[in-house]
């Protein structure tokens, strides 16, 4: 069973610029079949912007996706852990502050991963229902 973050974090997150437009940001959610991209500035992790964010944030405004960068969509009040931590102290983060996805810094904050509510599921209680759901094959 694993113990800490770094055995269950995805690693090598997809990231990019707050320049990003929320279009292009989108069509590689779908190419990498994933639903949360870290936003960096340089080396510094500044945001992190998931499929809902671009709808609520940057879509249901009305503006042009085109345009409208991923700095004014993504989440930028943001907890994170370090891969040596628990899985306990990132199930705490997560409750705590009532996210689903923690970005993963190293001891310099720079991004080296994110963990997922569906990873600690997994993990933690395969044969629950979030746990069943989360290791099932994505719909295409």
């Amino acid at each position: 069973m694993a113990q800490h973050v770094s055995d269950v974090m995805t690693s090598a997150p997809v990231t990019v610029e707050p320049r990003t437009s929320v279009t292009v940001v989108a069509r590689m959610m779908r190419d990498e079949d994933i639903g949360a991209v870290l936003v960096v500035e340089g080396e510094r992790l500044r945001g992190l912007v998931s499929d809902r964010d671009l709808v609520v944030r940057a879509l249901a405004e009305g503006g042009d996706p085109n345009r409208t960068t991923v700095a004014n969509a993504c989440s930028d009040d943001l907890v994170t852990v370090k891969p040596d931590d628990d899985l306990v102290r990132a199930v705490e983060v997560m409750r705590e502050h009532a996210v689903r996805r923690v970005p993963v810094v190293d001891d310099s904050r720079h991004a080296v991963g994110i963990v997922f509510l569906a990873d600690l599921a997994i993990e933690r209680d395969p044969e629950s229902a979030l746990g069943d759901i989360s290791a099932a094959r994505p719909n295409k």
